[in-house]
């Protein structure tokens, strides 16, 4: 048997487009190329996929190509239809918008291609804050009050919304995208002018805006492996270079710090870890995800903050670090996520799909 063909699809119609690039540079690389032939797949910001484009080049470029089946297919003019490769399983480096959010995730599971990560529902559900809190909610999981708010009612009537926003919350507060990852277009604003201003930056990358109340707190991440037992990993610390773990002090000054193990104490670690896999459970994810958590300084009471589907890979994500710490290795991690994805695959693929009464 040769080895089995891994196509790294990354890049995307994203605000995360270019921390999709950094991660999908990680993954190829600590693939085992024994084990496995990466075929890498880049998708530019207007949405065209590229067969052979590097996560190195900055713009994505090579044979554009289009997904039926299991197979890439060119659509160079001259070589309509000509099938270049069969893919035995993808690897979903993309984050945010149609990669995270379970579009991409459909576009597999409709050409019945194995993949790395989360389901259509799941990626949907996670990658929407104000919908993944809910659920959050009704599992009686514990997260921080929440406010969603339209884009259409921010701009056609922002004093009743900022009088709202005043009314429930006390400053300071965050104002995030609900359908973004990576801390884009977050902000944390502590009087009426910056809310003002947080809302008007968000609302320029979604169409709903969530409000959530600060809270004084250390901000723990857990990284969670399996699809139907997961387990979790030790928990770490972000110690952000600036205010809070925004996406300049993410990806860019690396100077923020990674704690790992958390220096929490032990029955908090524990409860972290628990909960990490309780949040997994339910959204019904599978494959991986990162848990991040609130930690209040005053109480030691935890917080899901959100739950990541295709969390980070870049050098300094927290996601393989963790699990580098808890003992399983970046290329065993690879291999494992691989093996999860197709045997979900199997597993969705024993229920039936026609009836006959």
């Amino acid at each position: 048997m040769g080895k089995l063909k891994v196509a790294v699809v990354f890049g995307g119609r994203s605000g995360e487009h270019e921390v999709s690039l950094m991660s999908a540079k990680s993954i190829m690389s600590a693939i085992d190329r024994d084990k496995y032939e990466v075929v890498p797949v880049g998708i530019s910001k207007d949405g065209v996929w590229y067969l052979g484009a590097s996560p190195e080049a900055g713009t994505i470029t090579g044979q554009a190509v289009r997904l039926i089946g299991r197979d890439l297919v060119s659509l160079e003019e001259g070589t309509a239809l000509e099938h270049l490769v069969r893919v035995d399983v993808v690897f979903p480096a993309l984050h945010g918008t149609f990669g995270e959010d379970g579009t991409i995730q459909g576009l597999f599971e409709m050409n019945g291609v194995p993949y790395v990560g989360a389901g259509v529902m799941s990626s949907a559900v996670c990658m929407d804050k104000s919908i993944m809190k809910a659920v959050f909610r009704e599992a009686q999981i514990p997260v921080v009050p929440i406010r969603t708010f339209l884009r259409k009612a921010v701009r056609q009537d922002t004093d009743q919304v900022v009088s709202e926003i005043e009314a429930e919350f006390d400053y300071p507060v965050f104002v995030k995208p609900a359908n973004l990852g990576s801390s884009v277009a977050v902000s944390k604003a502590k009087n009426r002018q910056q809310l003002l201003s947080a809302l008007d930056l968000a609302c320029m990358y979604d169409r709903k805006i969530v409000v959530e109340q600060g809270i004084d707190a250390r901000e723990v991440e857990c990284s969670v492996l399996g699809n139907d037992e997961p387990e979790a990993s030790l928990a770490g610390e972000i110690i952000p270079s600036r205010e809070f773990y925004d996406y300049y002090a993410k990806y860019i000054d690396d100077k923020s710090q990674l704690l790992i193990p958390a220096p929490i104490p032990e029955d908090i670690h524990l409860e972290v870890r628990q909960m990490a896999i309780r949040a997994f459970k339910a959204v019904d994810c599978s494959g991986m995800a990162r848990v991040d958590f609130f930690i209040e300084r005053c109480t030691n009471k935890v917080y899901v903050n959100e739950i990541n589907t295709i969390p980070g890979f870049t050098r300094i994500s927290m996601y393989p670090k963790l699990w580098e710490a808890s003992g399983i290795s970046y290329p065993e991690l690879m291999d494992r996520l691989i093996t999860l994805g197709i045997e979900r695959y199997e597993d969705r693929s024993a229920s039936k799909t026609t009836f006959e009464p």
